[in-house]
């Protein structure tokens, strides 16, 4: 008896089957039938003829079942296997696969790993939710008109290290990221830092755009009193350091409104937190140096150009330096002596740096990030320096340590018989 072979036919040939069936019995016509295919005339007039003699097997692409000549050997596919399940286990896989070209001398394309991987029973990391109903909002159209600010708390040392904080700003229009610091928590200098970094790399942003933290604003509705006399809001030192900078301030709403910085932490715990693993990073200072090496490579792979090549990045304003710019403002009365109060600690202006008819008036004491302390005169820095102890507190740092304080023991005073007060028995006793 004859045995036939069976045939399995794909999407693309069912739908080729059945359209030249129509043809065949005379429902539909040649051009009718290239129409609905897709194809050319003379294609179809050829799939006919190789239908009429070889039957449906002519639908079947001839490479059908073949081996493709460009297939990863079978030792490579288990390398492959084995180094995404051990020494970059959890990463996504077009991540693995610059790793793999860059560690590894591996280059496998993004859509070839995975395929291999899937064969091999390992699925995939992270799975893509759906998008939300959101309208996709224009980028801005020059670099430096908006830069997208925000912190990320997160695991990023996977446990051998404490938690860090990820303060980062990043370009609305080119996506670039121009300054991030690890911080302990989501404080006022690590922000700084952050304009610090993007002043010293770009230049000064036109605005900021960030959530609500009371790091910006001070959260109330209405003036305090005192602000009512002073005609004016008091801000935070976050922005009186913008206001100094000329940089607006924009508030979001909703975190998806301020979708590129969030994204980016998207990007980066799937990324960095892997860089940070393989650097065997466990404390802040050493993730700061892999995010330092790990910023101009995210910029080269996600950044893109701007719609107006023209920048809009602005220059600092005279000669200042960034670091004289964002830092931290403190109002103190100095006073005849030169010294003033800061942090519970007693500090003074240099002898003759200063006027002596600026003594005794209230000055604009700068704390930078690196803890140096500035006093501002007519628009001039001046150090500040310690104060020399006072006398009491001399004669305390010399006292022998063992030797117990003297105790002062106090009496309570009596009032002398013919005080006033004893006069009025009745008030007394009343």
């Amino acid at each position: 008896m004859e045995t036939r072979e069976a045939i399995t036919l794909d999407q693309r040939a069912q739908r080729r089957l059945y359209v030249l069936n129509h043809v065949l019995t005379g429902e539909l016509t040649v051009t009718e039938a290239a129409g609905y295919l897709h194809l050319a005339e003379r294609s179809v007039r050829r799939l006919l003829s190789r239908y009429r003699s070889e039957g449906a097997a002519a639908l079947v692409h001839g490479n059908c079942g073949r081996v493709p000549a460009n297939r990863l050997g079978d030792d490579l596919r288990a390398r492959l296997a084995g180094l995404a399940s051990t020494t970059y286990s959890g990463v996504n896989r077009e991540h693995l696969s610059e790793l793999l070209a860059e560690r590894e001398g591996l280059v496998v394309p993004a859509r070839t790993l995975r395929r291999v991987l899937a064969e091999a029973g390992l699925p995939a990391v992270r799975r893509r939710r759906p998008r939300g109903h959101r309208l996709r909002r224009e980028r801005m159209t020059q670099a430096g008109l908006l830069l997208q600010v925000d912190g990320s708390r997160h695991d990023w040392l996977e446990g051998r290290g404490p938690w860090l904080t990820l303060v980062g700003g990043i370009d609305d229009a080119t996506g670039r990221v121009t300054g991030a610091t690890f911080r302990e928590q989501e404080d006022s200098a690590g922000y700084l830092e952050v304009l610090v970094q993007t002043a010293q790399g770009h230049g000064l942003p036109l605005g900021l755009y960030s959530d609500r933290h009371g790091i910006f604003w001070r959260g109330r509705t209405l003036p305090t009193l005192a602000e009512q006399f002073a005609g004016k809001r008091s801000t935070t030192q976050l922005g009186q350091a913008l206001e100094a900078a000329a940089i607006a301030w924009v508030a979001a709403r909703s975190p998806q409104a301020k979708g590129r910085v969030e994204r980016l932490w998207g990007t980066a715990q799937d990324r960095l937190r892997v860089e940070l693993r393989l650097a065997g990073a466990t404390t802040r200072e050493e993730a700061n140096l892999v995010l330092a090496a790990w910023i101009p490579r995210h910029n080269a792979r996600f950044a893109v150009a701007a719609a107006d090549p023209e920048p809009a990045w602005r220059t600092l304003p005279g000669d200042l330096e960034p670091e004289e710019l964002f830092c931290f403002r403190h109002h103190r009365r100095v006073a005849r002596d030169g010294t003033f109060t800061l942090d519970g600690q007693s500090l003074m202006l240099v002898p003759g740096r200063v006027e002596p008819r600026r003594l005794g008036r209230r000055l604009l004491i700068s704390q930078r990030l690196d803890a140096s302390r500035w006093v501002e005169v007519d628009g001039t820095f001046h150090p500040v320096v310690p104060a020399p102890e006072r006398p009491a507190a001399l004669r305390r740092q010399g006292r022998i340590p063992d030797e117990p304080a003297a105790s002062v023991v106090r009496v309570p005073h009596r009032p002398a018989p013919d005080h006033p007060w004893r006069r009025y028995p009745a008030a007394v006793n009343r």
